[in-house]
């Protein structure tokens, strides 16, 4: 089977959507499938480019700011997306924007079919445009505009989880609604079974880590807000791995309870390569993942997959929710006491925390990249076969 994925940004380092996208595909070519991608360049000129390439689309005044948030896009000529379309079985979408709808609309010319994969609410977008967050009205409308323009030309959209499935049914997709994690790759756990020696030592630090872009949907701020309400703040060492466009602001309002004395331990702001992330988490007492605006949340499901026990923000916009195994582990989003509550819960029972996490990383196995693949499979096969 020959797949064509069309997405702006293929190579973008540090956006999780491009890099759920290689995965999936290198699990579709394990698989046996020809897989190729219509897309923007590598701007790294040495490492590997698009089958199909396309030249960067600059956005004049906003460009700054999409390259702060890891992305690009890419521009929309009509000659290398007929080029990719011919060469293809299945048009599979990546995003809901200007180059989907070009590839939709010469897709149904040569009769190929099109799936898709809901990666993005509207919100992903409108949260870094200030106050028109907070009009509902444009959010609702984005999301109509997208579901006419893009998903109802698809026979199928894949929805990563339950949040996104319920919202798309509410809305009334005319697509084939298809509950398909974007899966992780199966990766031992190595937390010893057995806690160090150290572990129940009342005057060690106890480490609370954050993994994921800084950013104004993942919201770290709550998790800082929360350190004013917690009774452990003279022990937590909080460790927050990643970078984006909220970082100057993040690291002023950490220092800023460092210097009030709220916190003893000054947090520690890192970016991780895949092996420094996975030690990271086995060695964390908790991962936060306070993120308002999330489709799966690929880098919560890492860290579970290593032991660490979450609390996980709980949100109309946020799916991230449904991986807390029970209610100790999910907390209101944008709600710092309640965070602060579970938090302290779970610094206070080390023996049950430990034991937990290793219930956690086994609840990770049901969401093997190689099932979800196997899945998308049969969602491009029937495609094809319905068509």
């Amino acid at each position: 089977m020959k797949i064509l994925f069309v997405i702006n940004s293929y190579y973008a380092s540090g956006n999780g959507m491009a890099a759920s996208c290689r995965r999936t595909a290198q699990y579709l070519q394990k698989a046996g499938h020809d897989v190729r991608v219509l897309s923007g360049p590598n701007l790294l000129a040495d490492e590997p480019q698009p089958e199909f390439p396309l030249k960067r689309f600059i956005f004049p005044i906003f460009q700054p700011m999409i390259d702060s948030l890891g992305y690009q896009y890419a521009s929309s000529d009509p000659v290398m997306i007929r080029k990719a379309i011919e060469w293809a079985d299945v048009v599979h979408l990546v995003e809901p924007f200007v180059l989907q709808y070009r590839t939709i609309k010469i897709a149904e010319e040569l009769g190929k079919p099109i799936t898709t994969t809901y990666h993005l609410h509207p919100e992903n977008i409108t949260c870094h445009m200030g106050p028109l967050f907070y009009w509902k009205g444009l959010n609702r409308s984005l999301l109509r505009i997208a579901r006419r323009y893009i998903y109802n030309h698809c026979y199928a959209v894949q929805c990563p989880t339950e949040n996104v499935l319920d919202r798309l049914r509410r809305y009334h997709f005319k697509a084939k609604l298809e509950l398909i994690s974007n899966g992780v790759i199966p990766d031992a756990c190595i937390r010893p079974v057995e806690p160090p020696q150290d572990y129940l030592d009342p005057e060690r630090p106890l480490e609370v880590i954050y993994i994921g872009r800084l950013s104004a949907e993942k919201d770290q701020i709550t998790l800082l807000q929360a350190m004013r309400y917690s009774q452990f703040t003279q022990r937590i060492q909080l460790h927050f791995a990643g970078q984006g466009d909220a970082e100057k602001k993040i690291k002023r309002l950490a220092a800023k309870l460092v210097k009030e004395g709220v916190l003893k331990y000054e947090p520690i702001f890192t970016f991780e390569d895949r092996d420094g992330l996975r030690r990271l988490a086995a060695g964390a007492d908790l991962a936060i993942h306070c993120a308002t605006i999330e489709v799966e949340g690929l880098s919560i499901m890492e860290a579970l997959q290593q032991g660490a026990v979450p609390v996980i923000a709980q949100g109309h916009t946020t799916g991230t929710a449904q991986f807390a195994l029970d209610r100790r582990s999910r907390f209101p989003e944008k709600n710092p006491e309640a965070l602060a509550n579970r938090i302290d819960y779970w610094l206070s029972h080390p023996e049950e925390r430990w034991d937990m996490g290793q219930r956690y990383a086994k609840s990770m196995e049901k969401y093997d990249i190689a099932e979800s693949t196997s899945r998308l499979i049969s969602m491009f096969e029937e495609a094809i076969e319905r068509n």
